[in-house]
């Protein structure tokens, strides 16, 4: 911190991060909705520069971070819980550096760490000889205001945010752990002779950006040593016109802190749903699937628009608190219709698991049948069974993707009123009365059984002709839930529950030598035309 003195260590005064924002001294401050006022202030311009307090303070800080949570984020910045209330509802806009409190991960998948490099240079404060001489009086009858600007911490800072995606078959909290070691090596790396970093092997093998970091790190101090003219407000201290003129406007009460912390909470597992929407919204069954698509599609729109509509919620009425116009009760109120809500967290979690249970099954099984194509709904398969050259598909067929969502339909009801305040509860259900049908035990024997059967038959007739096809598609049928084999020929369905021809040899106890054992096998039904290979298995010892 900056060594102050006169106005700056007044006990009326409040300190506050500039985020930044254009906040210089003399500038008017409303701490009610942590807005401000440029081009209004108190003085003239020649009074604001004749007696300002300008001395050098620098200071250099490093920090890290191996989360993006809320609270971590306004922790690097140093940010009160009162400017946080106002953050997180909307009544703060941010700039420069500070957008870092904007920047979340995009899915659940990937691994975060953040190195926070601060500098300091400059102390400006106003002298107690111009806070008596008001040039421009008119302003405290306005009551647009509550505070001015008094005081300015000059400085600039720097986050370089690392990034990795975590792969299906790696350990997320290894990579995080091996992240998170790397960047703090990043002060500690050495300068050989010739420039180069002292590094092992398994540190060269990272990406150039992290190289490009290193390089960028040891440049920092010289960097914004040559541009200490272009430092920005980092810190503001507010004194409140009240202390000028009895009459000007206040800052009645403060949000409590237990309040801040609630609505934090609320919007951190908020932002966690984001997150493991996102991890889901990039998924191959999610590109692959058109059903599963229209409902992540129809998540994600409800629930951006209760997202919002909570945070309009929150910018009503925090500065009628702070301006004495409501009680915090009003706070309380909102908090509790929200836990009333289907997007409380736990139902929240309840839905995105289930979802994300559909779309594993749905990767593995498309995994296991891999260089098959998928044809993201029941449409594009008729473009193949409809095609000339093709006389036969066989499709493996995911049968019940398409359903009502109980769920969703809350969500959707659930957002009919025009304001937040206005919202009731309505019936919140997540099944449909029975098992889904990925976690449905009745069908998942059935469904194994098929696709290892699709598989086998897949492979014993590829390369064989191209009259034939072989597909992954959804194709809706109640009569055999989960998934079943379908058979086209010449552009009709022949069978819903096609199952591909197998032979079981009852094993024989002995054979003579000399002998030999004749198989006659039945002609496949529907091969008369096309050529379609069975295949077969025949073990024997002696």
């Amino acid at each position: 911190r900056a060594r102050v003195s006169s106005v700056a260590q007044d006990k009326f005064i409040r300190v506050t991060t500039a985020l930044g924002r254009a906040l210089f001294p003399g500038m008017l401050y409303d701490c009610r909705n942590d807005s401000f006022f440029p081009g209004i202030t108190l003085w003239d311009k020649a009074s604001l520069t004749q007696d300002l307090d300008v001395r050098r303070q620098p200071n250099t800080d490093l920090k890290f971070s191996a989360s993006d949570s809320l609270s971590d984020q306004a922790s690097l910045l140093d940010v009160s819980a009162s400017l946080k209330a106002s953050f997180l509802g909307g009544l703060v806009e941010v700039g420069g550096s500070a957008k870092y409190l904007n920047d979340k991960k995009s899915s659940a998948n990937q691994s975060r760490v953040t190195m926070h490099y601060g500098q300091t240079t400059k102390f400006e404060q106003l002298t107690m000889t111009q806070l008596g001489k008001i040039t421009y009086p008119r302003v405290f009858d306005d009551k647009t205001a509550t505070h001015v600007v008094t005081a300015v911490l000059y400085g600039s800072q720097v986050f370089m945010v690392f990034d990795r995606t975590t792969a299906d078959n790696e350990d997320k909290q290894e990579v995080e752990g091996t992240l998170h070691v790397m960047v703090k090596k990043i002060p500690s790396f050495s300068i050989e002779g010739d420039g180069a970093l002292k590094m092992n092997e398994k540190e060269k093998k990272n990406p150039t950006t992290y190289m490009e970091a290193l390089q960028l790190y040891k440049k920092l101090p010289t960097l914004l040593k040559q541009r200490e003219n272009d430092a920005v407000p980092v810190s503001v201290w507010l004194y409140p016109l009240t202390q000028l003129n009895d009459g000007a406007a206040k800052m009645e009460r403060e949000i409590s802190t237990s309040l801040v912390s609630k609505i934090e909470n609320v919007l951190q597992e908020l932002e966690d749903a984001k997150k493991k929407y996102g991890a889901m919204d990039r998924s191959n069954a999610a590109n692959r699937f058109q059903d599963v698509r229209k409902r992540l599609k129809i998540f994600h729109n409800v629930f951006t628009e209760y997202e919002v509509m909570f945070k309009k919620a929150l910018s009503r009425i925090l500065p009628a608190i702070r301006s004495g116009e409501a009680t915090q009760t009003k706070l309380s109120d909102i908090l509790n219709i929200h836990s009333r809500s289907p997007f409380v967290a736990n139902k929240l979690e309840e839905w995105l698991e289930n979802a994300q249970g559909e779309i594993n099954l749905l990767s593995s099984y498309t995994a296991e049948l891999s260089g098959i194509p998928v044809l993201p709904s029941s449409v594009q398969v008729n473009s193949v069974v409809f095609d000339p050259r093709v006389d036969t598909v066989v499709c493996f067929s995911f049968t019940s993707l398409k359903y009502e969502d109980p769920y969703l339909s809350s969500l959707t009801k659930y957002l009919a009123a025009d304001e937040f305040e206005m919202l009731t509860p309505v019936p919140i259900s997540i099944d449909q009365g029975s098992p889904a049908w990925f976690n449905n035990p009745d069908f998942s024997e059935k469904m194994k059984e098929n696709v290892l059967l699709f598989k086998s038959f897949a492979d014993a007739n590829k390369g064989k002709t191209e009259q034939i096809r072989f597909v992954i598609a959804p194709v809706s049928d109640s009569s055999n839930p989960g998934a079943s084999i379908c058979l086209y020929r010449n552009g009709q369905m022949k069978d819903n529950n096609f199952q591909p021809y197998r032979f079981v040899l009852k094993r024989v106890q002995s054979l003579s030598l000399g002998l030999y054992l004749i198989l006659r096998f039945k002609k496949v039904p529907f091969s008369e035309s096309t050529f379609l290979y069975p295949w077969f298995l025949c073990q024997y010892r002696l």
